[in-house]
């Protein structure tokens, strides 16, 4: 009888899912809670091993995750994911010449994989590298088998918007919009722009769409208090502000809102 493989994954949501309000890799996941597969493929012990890693790196536990890659790696060393799981793993723990190294054999092994692409791209944007960004971020874009493009578009916006590009990062997350009209991180982006545009009307829709499909976070109570503070409203400001103060207190929102700095 031939052997099998079984490898249980208890799912964890944080592992995979876009935090509202923040830019984020895209990180491998399992399509089920159980992978089956011949022990004799080493892809399919490199796939299992890396869906693991991820798992871990969701939890914060960089040490497992980085001996699940490393068991990944000898199942079978030219299974791309590994190694852009790699390039994450080394990136939170701030070794970026470990992480360029791993991004970069990802991509000799797989140039066109949309999410490696993304991942390196993501990758060069908190490195201070954001021009560099775009050429991956776009990479990913093109694509047509990439299931989330809007991902790229609005990652892309926000670091061109570091770099003071407001024109350009507006482009970017109109077309993250265009492909998905409840992108989180666009939403609350754009509707700052629309905010110093002075452009009210369209600030306060972008917020409240934002607030009808995620719980508030300091960016989207700021942002409130700021659009409601411009219309007028002194009671949905006060509101606004209040959840603020409550929920995140410790935030550089809250500090801006003590400063009455609302520019």
């Amino acid at each position: 009888m031939m052997k099998k493989l079984v490898v249980v994954l208890a799912l964890f949501a944080a592992a995979c899912a876009e935090m509202p309000g923040s830019s984020s890799p895209v990180v491998p996941t399992a399509e089920s809670t159980t992978i089956v597969g011949d022990v004799s493929d080493p892809r399919n012990r490199a796939k299992a091993r890396t869906e693991l890693a991820a798992l871990y790196y969701g939890r914060g536990n960089m040490a497992v995750a980085l001996e699940e890659l490393r068991s990944a790696v000898a199942a079978d060393p030219n299974y791309p994911p590994t190694h852009s799981m790699f390039g994450l793993v080394y990136m939170n723990l701030r070794e970026n010449a470990l992480a360029e190294t791993s991004f970069r054999r990802a991509l000799s092994l797989a140039p066109n994989d949309a999410d490696i692409n993304h991942n390196y791209g993501w990758f060069l944007c908190q490195t201070a590298r954001e021009e560099e960004s775009l050429k991956f971020f776009l990479q990913a874009i093109r694509n047509p088998l990439y299931p989330t493009p809007w991902r790229s578009y609005s990652t892309a916006g926000q670091c061109v918007l570091k770099k003071g590009k407001t024109q350009e990062a507006e482009a970017y997350f109109a077309q993250a919009l265009k492909l998905e009209p409840d992108e989180p991180t666009s939403l609350l982006k754009l509707g700052d722009i629309r905010l110093k545009q002075g452009n009210l009307d369209e600030a306060r829709r972008m917020v409240a769409r934002f607030q009808k499909l995620y719980d508030p976070n300091a960016e989207s109570l700021w942002l409130a208090t700021r659009v409601e503070r411009k219309l007028g409203e002194s009671v949905a400001e006060r509101s606004f502000a209040n959840q603020l103060r409550r929920r995140f207190p410790t935030s550089p929102e809250y500090q801006l809102l003590q400063r009455g700095e609302y520019e």
